[in-house]
């Protein structure tokens, strides 16, 4: 997939999942989450590469589901970035079920871009 289509997957899916999900994530405008989609490409890209190496051993010892909280903590750090007036989560919890649903969808487009492919 190329970095454009996931700039359009993340923005669709923060405008999907604000719409599902009015009490556990705010989306101002499709303008705010195209922002949002970019400035989590920059921190995953940045940002992601140093927590995961340092959370290697406990990533281990929960078999790979503390990368869920790893991206949980990466779009905390987006609605920081981003500014809470216009995109933010009701906690963290909310942030986590968003980064496992985010998760979900980005392996689901990825295989259908896949086998489209292929």
């Amino acid at each position: 997939m190329s970095y454009l289509q996931r700039i359009v997957v993340s923005t669709l899916t923060f405008i999907s999942l604000a719409v599902i999900f009015p009490n556990m994530i705010f989306v101002n405008s499709i303008w705010t989450a195209v922002v949002a989609s970019f400035v989590l490409s920059v921190l995953n890209l940045l940002i992601r590469p140093f927590i995961m190496f340092f959370s290697i051993p406990i990533t281990l010892l929960t078999f790979g589901l503390f990368t869920f909280v790893i991206n949980a903590l990466i779009l905390q750090m987006t609605s920081f970035f981003v500014g809470a007036a216009n995109f933010s989560f009701s906690s963290f919890g909310s942030a986590l079920v968003i980064a496992v649903i985010m998760s979900f969808v980005n392996i689901v487009v990825s295989k259908r871009n896949f086998d489209k492919n292929h």
